[in-house]
């Protein structure tokens, strides 16, 4: 391969196109230098590179290269002991940052890359010192200067400096505005003259104003007089500067000794961030470019799918498939001009250098490249006016030129091969050439308008025909590719279309030879037959899509019809779960309800039967309150109805065993509406029984006593760790009645912290007694969320 190659492949407008893509001066160099390699696994690595940049840039977006110098020289300086100057050494901060930015864009985001993807491998190869950057950053304030933070010695010389540069002033300015002064001054300013303040004299009175003269205007009438009253302040502001200069070269030096002591890692760093810009430049070249990264083979062939000249407008260019290297190993090109057959061509050889340097190419997945060892190129117009070479001989010179070096690993590309000269003995040397290159197996393909190299394609083993197609009725190209089939120069046609007298036409083709007119018009018939059988295809492919697209949407209907039908079924179930929710919620209230009934009805006989499912150890206790109860609760029906009930009138409900207070008087049928507790219930006057005040203060010492006997027995707390969760309830049940009797207004439940489900059963049982009125999940001290505190009803 060679520069000439290159030039007429194009392939420097592609180096041009990615030298842009670089962030940096390192990175264009290396951009620049690029040149397709032959070694396979190189070519190998680098195509992954590239692919890896790709996939970096996807998934993590554009990485951090701003700050990217060479810094070598500065380096070099360093080392050998000179002094950097404050722009040069922020330039090593910028390395220093770009390159912790590089290692913490591929290691910190959500999307990890592969330890194997070449950029993280790169990027984790960066050096980096945090704290000499931030130093550098501190002590530098711009290219020219450092910034009063570089030392506290540069700081208070600055400040020494700003307070005796205002003392200086002060006193001109005092100078300036005296009423005996203002005569003999030019201007009332003071200005400097090199680093000396000063104030303009006119200079007839310079006699009249002591002082040293630094300068005087052009016209002379004007002296610059530094005033014996400042000249001392001005000489203290100079020694400060000369201490400042050195405090500043000894703040550099310092800093520059801090660079030499890891320049070692700079030098790498620079090395790798100039392979990153490079690799990154290949990366956004592939993405603007749709590129894709070939397969490569060892077997010589070529498969190009949808292949893209990368220098033509993507929004004309016309995609091309072209094969070479698997049934046959040459190709003829044949067509009219301005067909595509040369674009063909310099896809070919684009493609190739693009590859073997390490490029994507702007084709569809699982194109095929292989690698060449040289890339021959005969295209375009030759001829040298200087040399006295005719087209003719400028080609066969090329092709001597190229006859001489081509080998069996070498890809051979001829544009009108054995044109400019006489057709018959153009088209004789042109397929003697191409029986040369094919009998030695080497990969050509050259484009024609002889017919003579149309029927040696079509005869000849290992060589196949190709034509670029055109449109004969818009006298416009297609630019596609069709393999298999020679092309018509459809120079008759073209004529006519044209305007040319369609007699001359005729005339014309009395000219040509039997054989040849029958080659054209057996020619025309397959093309004629292969755009039918292309539209018939078309056609069926139309269907095809078609099928497909009903099919496509008879499954997204069915689906959608699935999911309809599912999301009825689960409204449906929740809708039941709902009902049968309320249903058992509804249930449990009955149950409840019922419960107290039963204890209302059978409150003599319920303390022994739950006696004997509890614990024998509640016995005695479970005893005294059976013969406390039916000591004090009164019995049905005991007593006269009460007389002369009125509302606000207090009575007891039998039934209920609960007071409650009238509402309205009986009526006709002895019906009486009551108030007992939240309930509003109609009583028959039979049911009820007027209160006895004495016998409820008897009744009050009576429970007393209960409570008090209650009180002695029972716990503060209960602990039902290591129960089910049936006799969980059944204790806390009965633990809650006697908690009652004996007053408790507030007890804990240890159900301990576990899986949480006894806790969770624990809490359901609470929400429903009729005697809880809240519950909470003890504290810190009281257990935590392994206790349940319980308020109890009073």
């Amino acid at each position: 391969m060679n520069d000439k190659v290159f030039r007429i492949l194009e392939f420097d407008r592609i180096i041009e196109k990615l030298k842009d893509r670089a962030s940096s001066t390192l990175g264009k160099e290396l951009a620049e230098k690029l040149v397709p390699s032959t070694d396979y696994e190189e070519i190998k690595r680098t195509l992954r590179e590239t692919t890896d940049a790709v996939t970096c840039i996807l998934r993590k977006g554009s990485p951090p290269l701003g700050g990217i110098h060479d810094i070598r020289p500065y380096i070099q300086r360093a080392e050998a002991g000179g002094m950097l100057y404050p722009g040069e050494l922020l330039k090593i901060a910028d390395v220093l940052r770009v390159s912790r930015n590089l290692k913490n864009y591929v290691s910190q985001d959500k999307m990890e890359l592969e330890e194997t993807n070449t950029v993280y491998v790169l990027c984790s190869g960066l050096g980096t010192d945090r704290t000499l950057e931030e130093r550098l950053n501190q002590a530098i304030e711009n290219e020219e200067e450092l910034s009063d933070y570089a030392s506290p010695a540069l700081a208070a010389i600055r400040r020494d400096i700003r307070r005796m540069q205002d003392a200086v002033k002060d006193k001109l300015n005092s100078i300036i505005r005296s009423a005996q002064n203002r005569k003999i001054m030019q201007d009332a300013v003071v200005t400097l003259r090199g680093d000396r303040y000063v104030i303009p004299v006119k200079a007839e009175y310079r006699s009249q104003f002591p002082g040293l003269v630094h300068d005087v205007s052009q016209s002379g009438a004007t002296i610059f007089v530094e005033p014996m009253a400042v000249v001392e302040l001005n000489n203290e502001i100079r020694q400060l500067k000369i201490k400042e200069e050195r405090e500043v070269e000894r703040i550099l030096t310092e800093l520059t000794g801090e660079v030499a002591k890891i320049s070692e890692m700079l030098k790498a760093n620079v090395k790798l961030l100039a392979l990153i810009d490079f690799v990154f430049a290949k990366a956004r070249l592939s993405l603007d470019l749709k590129g894709t990264e070939p397969v490569l083979n060892k077997e010589r062939r070529i498969v190009i799918k949808k292949g893209r000249h990368p220098l033509i407008d993507p929004a004309v260019v016309v995609p091309v498939d072209i094969s070479l290297g698997e049934d046959f190993t040459t190709m003829v090109i044949t067509g009219p001009n301005t067909g595509g057959k040369t674009v063909t061509l310099k896809t070919m050889g684009l493609f190739v250098l693009m590859t073997q340097a390490g490029l994507h190419i702007p084709a569809a997945e699982n194109s095929e490249m292989c690698v060449f060892t040289k890339v021959f190129a005969d295209i375009g117009d030759e001829q040298s006016i200087e040399q006295s070479l005719s087209t003719f001989s400028a080609h066969m010179t090329n092709i001597v030129g190229i006859l001489r070096e081509v080998d069996e690993n070498s890809l051979v590309l001829f544009d009108e091969l054995g044109a400019g000269t006489d057709p018959t003995e153009g088209a004789a040397l042109a397929k003697a050439i191409l029986d040369r290159l094919t009998k030695r197996g080497i990969r050509t393909m050259a484009t024609t308008h002889y017919s003579e190299l149309k029927i040696y394609a079509m005869t000849t083993p290992g060589v196949r025909n190709a034509c670029c197609e055109f449109d004969v009725e818009t006298l416009r190209p297609t630019y596609r590719l069709l393999i298999g089939i020679p092309g018509r120069s459809n120079a008759f046609a073209i004529s006519l279309r044209l305007g040319l007298d369609e007699g001359i036409i005729e005339e014309a083709k009395r000219f040509m030879r039997g054989e040849d007119i029958q080659f054209e018009e057996l020619l025309s018939d397959i093309q004629k037959n292969r755009l039918e059988t292309e539209k018939e295809r078309e056609r069926a492919y139309r269907e095809l899509k078609e099928i497909e697209r009903l099919r496509q949407a008879a499954e997204e209907q069915r689906k959608k019809t699935e999911d309809e039908k599912e999301s009825i079924l689960n409204q449906a179930r929740k809708e039941a779960r709902a009902i049968l929710a309320n249903a058992r919620r509804q249930a449990e209230e009955i149950m409840e309800r019922l419960k107290e009934l039963e204890k209302a009805y059978q409150q003599r006989n319920i303390d022994r039967e739950m006696m004997e499912l509890r614990q024998n150890l509640r016995k005695t206790i479970n005893e005294l309150d059976a013969q406390m109860a039916e000591t004090i609760l009164p019995r049905r029906g005991d007593g006269k109805p009460p007389e002369n009930l009125k509302p606000g009138d207090t009575v007891m409900i039998i039934n209920l065993n609960q007071r409650g207070t009238v509402l309205e008087a009986p009526d006709k049928d002895g019906n009486v509406l009551i108030q007992a507790g939240i309930m509003k219930v109609k009583m028959h006057i039979t049911q009820l029984k007027p209160v006895d005040e004495q016998q409820e203060v008897m009744s009050t010492i009576q429970n007393t006593r209960v409570r008090s006997v209650k009180s002695k027995s029972i716990s503060l707390e209960l602990d039902i760790r290591g129960l089910t969760t049936e006799e969980a309830r059944e204790r806390i049940d009965k633990y809650i009645d006697d908690a009652i009797i004996a007053g408790l207004h507030e007890v804990s439940i240890i159900h301990g912290k576990g899986t949480g489900a006894l806790r969770k059963s624990v809490h359901d049982f609470l929400l429903r007694h009729p005697h809880v009125e809240t519950f909470r999940l003890g504290k810190y001290g009281e257990g935590e969320t392994g206790v349940t505190i319980v308020k109890l009803k009073e």
